[in-house]
């Protein structure tokens, strides 16, 4: 008795692993293309494959088709980084018919968005900070194709905000004072116009959002459209692709989310208790992203970074028995 007892308590150990895999199972995120939701996602997955036992890996997402896959096809598990403003509607509806669950906050202050120009331009003439300033000046901001046109610099093409970033550009009527909308192909395409623009010194006016290390780097202001907030017309209208009659409004304080399939959440409670505890302030994730610029680290770079340099940021979003397991893991990577 004395020698089986071991081996039962390593036999009963090792079921009890295998419950708890089993029990969390294959779990794909959403790995989507800018700084702060990759760093998310390579957190999640490094968390939740070494400390909850989950196969967790990562699948390439955006706004828009991940949150639809998650409605229709229930699949990815999980959308770290789920700017909701753009999604609001579909969103609710996910919920109500139990696909979808809303974890929590992903960035606990929330996102910004808005049209913005250098601060150097509002330094040189303060009606720039705003959009009739910005309409007057117009010929400022000359496109790049066509110097009888200006550029405002839009949204890449899939995500959330090309909707509202062209309705609103409908709404303030642009294209009458001579703008046109500039596609930037990417997010490394949004980011280099207003890097050169930057460096040069010359005029730039379009979408951004923040948390992000280019506004960090680079100082902008949020071009004032004189209208506040109209949050009701902007989640029924200018987030909507057939808004018939947009009107102007700034963008809503954006609630940025942590969303996952119901089914996720309900077979792994454990491993979903701790994105609902998971996340991070504005002025922490600036200072990430500039790491991870400077150090032109990829995501699983930046999140091994994370988890070996801000013990105290992560550490209460999980149990000491998880930390544990996840600090092995990644002390030798």
């Amino acid at each position: 008795m004395k020698r089986s007892l071991p081996a039962a308590v390593v036999l009963a150990a090792a079921f009890m692993t295998g419950q708890a895999h089993a029990a969390c199972g294959k779990v794909t995120i959403s790995d989507m293309n800018w700084p702060s939701a990759t760093l998310m996602a390579h957190v999640d997955m490094l968390i939740l494959k070494h400390g909850y036992g989950c196969a967790a890996e990562l699948v390439p997402g955006d706004t828009m088709p991940t949150g639809t896959s998650m409605i229709e096809k229930g699949e990815p598990d999980i959308a770290p980084e789920l700017w909701s403003n753009n999604f609001t509607d579909a969103l609710r509806k996910g919920v109500a018919e139990k696909r979808l669950r809303v974890a929590g906050k992903s960035l606990s202050d929330g996102g910004e968005e808005g049209f913005w120009v250098p601060k150097y331009m509002v330094e040189k003439d303060p009606s720039l900070a705003t959009i009739d300033g910005i309409k007057k000046n117009a010929k400022l901001f000359t496109h790049p194709e066509d110097p009888d046109r200006s550029a405002f610099v839009g949204c890449p093409a899939g995500w959330g905000c090309q909707i509202s970033s062209g309705n609103l550009f409908k709404a303030l009527k642009l294209a009458d004072h001579g703008f046109e909308l500039v596609d930037p192909g990417s997010a490394a395409g949004l980011d280099g116009s207003i890097a050169k623009a930057y460096e040069r010194g010359e005029p730039w006016f379009g979408y951004y959002w923040a948390p992000t290390a280019i506004l960090g780097k680079y100082e902008m202001v949020k071009v004032d459209f004189g209208s506040g907030i109209d949050k009701d017309h902007f989640n029924t209208c200018i987030t909507k692709t057939d808004c018939a009659d947009p009107r102007p409004t700034m963008y809503p304080p954006s609630p940025v989310d942590t969303v996952t399939t119901e089914d996720f959440a309900s077979k792994a409670s454990d491993a979903y208790k701790y994105l609902t505890r998971r996340a991070f302030t504005n002025n922490d994730m600036n200072k990430l992203l500039v790491w991870i610029e400077d150090n032109q680290a990829d995501g699983e770079t930046a999140a091994v970074h994370f988890l070996k340099s801000h013990e105290a940021m992560w550490t209460p979003w999980v149990s000491a028995g998880v930390a544990a397991k996840v600090k092995d893991a990644v002390a030798g990577m």
